[in-house]
């Protein structure tokens, strides 16, 4: 609606500097970046000229980031529940795959994850899928920010011939969007399990040249780390090592089982971790030990993982499945608190993404990507702590209005994009289309 208003809430959580709550303070928003945080008389008197958004029973905070997802699995949720990973990947996910992967399908299920995530605060998502343009193109109709992976894979696919086929389309679609605003790009080898030697050697390599994130599942099971000894004499993460992986631009997507070495390898390399809460119970992978990984100082970003293994692309309810599972895992009821898990979901991602001079916090200078959280109603009154209640009482439904780049995404909790205007008929057209291959392979 506007690139230049001001934002008067009644609170703001910035995120940087740590553990503040800002109350009576309004933003300025110009041309899509934050240009200051004012008090609400400076504002109203120094920019009298702009828009005012009155926030009177809201929290401002940063747009959230999902550091990890399959966007496109959105028409893939609840397909193949209540099993453990390598069976619901092998005998349902990737024979669904074979069978109906497409850019069609990858853009339609893209756009319907961007509904979801921007209706629930994400602002920015990172994406790991085949057909990485037809993401591409979904975000952009959306309006919302992506970081999209250039998988890399050793087996065929409709998307790719080998390993090096998918190396070169994704860094050509690199080359060719390296400028939008709105787009960033990763390396995304997908597992140790589905990835040569010869393939992480090359990812090492174009990620050192080119300073790219490299995004990849790691001992997300104990299977896993079983088949690694196995087959290469070691566990996952000692092999990345050797290969050269471990670095500051590893986002280390799990990393549930680890070691005290380990962790502290993840730590002296300045790795990040995408947690992911929800997929890892719902698949039976484990508990993170995420209360140590902070406590070393690694970057621990949220991510949701796809809507197949979560069932919610819900940031919110990432957050406070983080916290109270750090608790139990340390048995420390002061671990993860909730500035700590807010960070993790807002700047822990853009720094894990390469982008924490950009996004993450509400500090003047940065990309306006903000979020409108209503803090009002049962169940969210009286409020003591804002943050507190971002973390552990507000949900994705009480988001009312979502910015990125200035650029108003929701307004009173209705999506803004007319993209989404045939979500439902395209949604109904693939859900028959895999209802139709599960009802063969009965």
């Amino acid at each position: 609606m506007h690139e230049s208003f001001v934002l008067r809430p009644r609170w703001i959580v910035p995120v940087e500097p740590a553990g503040v709550v800002l109350d009576g303070q309004s933003v300025v928003v110009r041309d899509g970046r934050i240009e200051a945080l004012l008090p609400h008389a400076q504002a109203a008197e120094r920019h009298a000229s702009l828009a005012v958004f009155d926030l009177p029973e809201h929290v401002l905070v940063p747009g959230l980031v999902n550091a990890h997802t399959h966007a496109a699995m959105t028409l893939m949720r609840g397909i193949a529940d209540d099993l453990p990973l390598m069976r619901w990947l092998t005998e349902h996910i990737w024979p669904a795959e074979m069978k109906h992967v497409s850019p069609r399908f990858v853009h339609d299920g893209s756009l319907l994850a961007c509904a979801e995530m921007l209706r629930g605060g994400i602002t920015c998502f990172n994406d790991m899928y085949f057909f990485p343009e037809a993401t591409l193109e979904a975000a952009l109709e959306a309006g919302i920010r992506a970081s999209l992976g250039a998988i890399v894979i050793e087996f065929p696919s409709s998307y790719a011939a080998d390993p090096d086929d998918y190396l070169q389309k994704g860094l050509a679609l690199r080359d060719r969007y390296a400028e939008h605003p709105l787009l960033s790009f990763c390396l995304a080898p997908h597992a140790p399990y589905t990835v040569s030697d010869a393939s992480f050697r090359k990812v090492a390599k174009i990620a050192a040249e080119l300073d790219l994130p490299v995004h990849l599942h790691v001992h997300e099971t104990v299977d896993e780390i079983e088949r690694s000894v196995a087959e290469h004499g070691m566990r996952p993460i000692e092999r990345l090592h050797q290969l050269g992986i471990l670095g500051p631009n590893l986002i280390a997507v799990h990393a549930v089982h680890l070691s005290s070495a380990e962790l502290a390898l993840l730590a002296k390399h300045g790795c990040s971790v995408a947690h992911c809460p929800s997929s890892n119970l719902k698949l039976a992978s484990g508990f993170a030990p995420v209360a140590a990984l902070l406590a070393a100082g690694v970057n621990v970003a949220l991510g949701t993982d796809g809507a197949a293994s979560n069932n919610r692309l819900d940031m919110f309810a990432e957050m406070r499945l983080a916290a109270l599972l750090a608790k139990a895992v340390a048995q420390d009821a002061q671990a993860m608190p909730a500035h700590a898990a807010l960070r993790s979901a807002t700047l822990g991602g853009a720094i894990a993404l390469g982008l924490g001079d950009k996004l993450g916090s509400v500090t003047p200078g940065k990309a306006a990507d903000l979020v409108a959280v209503r803090l009002a109603g049962p169940g969210l009154t009286p409020c003591y702590d804002p943050a507190s209640h971002l973390v552990y009482a507000a949900g994705r439904e009480d988001v009312t209005h979502v910015w990125v780049a200035g650029q108003l995404a929701v307004a009173e909790g209705r999506l803004q994009s007319a993209a989404f205007s045939s979500l439902d008929t395209s949604s109904n057209l693939w859900q028959n289309a895999l209802q139709t291959l599960k009802s063969i392979e009965k």
